[in-house]
């Protein structure tokens, strides 16, 4: 809803689009930097807790944005709401892991992704007619009832999860450094006009203290012995490369249908509507369908699926007509929501349950990174035709990565990280 927002944003706090874009910006870098220490701290005190308090965050962040009277003001409380954000949403992940049989994770997935995925595709929609309505400040005032119903029914029925025994605390240095690292990161991504030799510099010290600290540190933040596990790092580099392909749709179709092909706004919000319905239909559906085909052979179908729709994208410069490029975004959508289910429900079933909260929290900045290489690639390549090459490789590494799926050595390699 905000993206739709942000011209008439701009002209309500008299200010520039360039400006107004730190709106996302800030949650974006939030987003990304807090995700893993909220899952930590899930872990420690209590994922029921840790969501409790992420949406009465986002609740109080939704009202004071209403408040907004200048671009400052509006930029931190949207920080505020990202933090609210970032603090449930791995926790509710973790959530679903402790109270779902693992025979039914999967199609619990899928139920979550489906609504994921239906909250994204209805966003623009209803944003548009918000703001049409009632003015952008209406955009934050929808957030109000969700949250409060959410916060209550969340009070009322979810429960009281562990907490990590022996006195376990918080990894501050490791968490100052990972939310610096992110942070350059994002900003390098976002914002390329930022990054000089020195922000690289700074960013490559950034990670080496990271990786120091946590190699060091009795209880770290990210425990690195994770990535042992294969399926867990399979499941966190596979939702990776799926949400380079599918950010890279949503980011260069209205450019190259607009520009190139004299599509109107409202096409091309029918095509991407096509692309993001199909794709939380099929989150649902690959949901159940995991525990019939089992994870590794359906995040291989889904890869095999996005494949076809690349080969077909490139299609589009020999056949630039609306039923066509509608059945290719069609078969997008099925190979980009298929296999989330079971990348989510992998890596979550791949690590002890004690360690869940720091697994989604690992799992969720793998997503954005995703989003962020997306936005990356789409802005290098000029050439669109280039782009979607470079995405027909990204598709074959998430065929081989699928391949690590496999639940047979799970059990020795958690043995091996512990």
């Amino acid at each position: 809803m905000i993206a739709v927002g942000l011209p008439t944003i701009a002209d309500s706090l008299g200010v520039t689009l360039t400006q107004v874009s730190w709106v996302i910006t800030i949650y974006l870098i939030v987003m990304a930097t807090i995700q893993p220490i909220a899952g930590k701290l899930g872990d420690l005190y209590g994922k029921r807790n840790m969501f409790l308090l992420g949406m009465l965050l986002f609740l109080v962040a939704a009202a004071a944005c209403i408040m907004s009277f200048n671009l400052l003001w509006l930029i931190l409380f949207r920080a505020l709401q990202a933090i609210g954000g970032a603090i449930a949403s791995p926790n509710a992940s973790a959530l679903i892991r402790e109270v779902v049989p693992k025979e039914k994770l999967g199609r619990t997935f899928g139920t979550f992704g489906l609504l994921m995925g239906l909250g994204a595709a209805i966003g623009p929609l209803v944003g548009s007619v918000l703001i049409g309505a009632w003015g952008w400040t209406s955009i934050f005032w929808i957030n109000i009832p969700f949250a409060l119903f959410s916060l209550l029914l969340a009070a009322r029925y979810l429960p009281k999860s562990r907490k990590q025994a022996g006195g376990a605390a918080l990894d501050i240095p490791g968490s100052l450094y990972l939310t610096a690292g992110l942070t350059l990161f994002t900003l390098a991504v976002t914002h390329p006009k930022l990054m000089n030799v020195w922000t690289i510099a700074i960013l490559a010290l950034t990670v080496f203290l990271f990786i120091w600290q946590e190699r060091r540190c009795r209880e770290p933040l990210i425990q690195f012995t994770l990535f042992k596990i294969r399926m867990f790092t399979s499941a966190n580099v596979a939702i990776l490369l799926s949400n380079a392909i599918m950010y890279s749709t949503i980011l260069v179709m209205p450019v190259l249908l607009q520009n190139e092909y004299g599509y109107s706004v409202q096409r091309v919000g029918i095509l991407l509507f096509i692309f993001s319905f199909a794709m939380s239909a099929c989150s649902w559906f690959g949901g159940t369908l995991s525990e019939r085909l089992g994870k590794k052979r359906l995040v291989l179908l889904s890869f095999a699926i996005s494949f076809a729709a690349l080969l077909g994208f490139l299609g589009i410069y020999w056949y630039p007509t609306f039923p066509y490029i509608a059945l290719v975004l069609l078969v997008g959508g099925i190979g980009s929501g298929m296999g989330t289910p079971s990348m989510q429900t992998a890596s979550l079933q791949a690590v002890p349950k004690d360690v869940s909260g720091v697994a989604s929290g690992i799992f969720s900045t793998f997503r954005y990174i995703g989003g962020m290489a997306a936005s990356v690639m789409v802005s290098l390549f000029i050439d669109y035709h280039e782009l979607f090459y470079s995405l027909l490789a990204v598709a074959l590494a998430g065929l081989l990565v699928s391949g690590g799926l496999s639940e047979r050595r799970v059990a020795s390699d958690q043995a091996g990280a512990a």
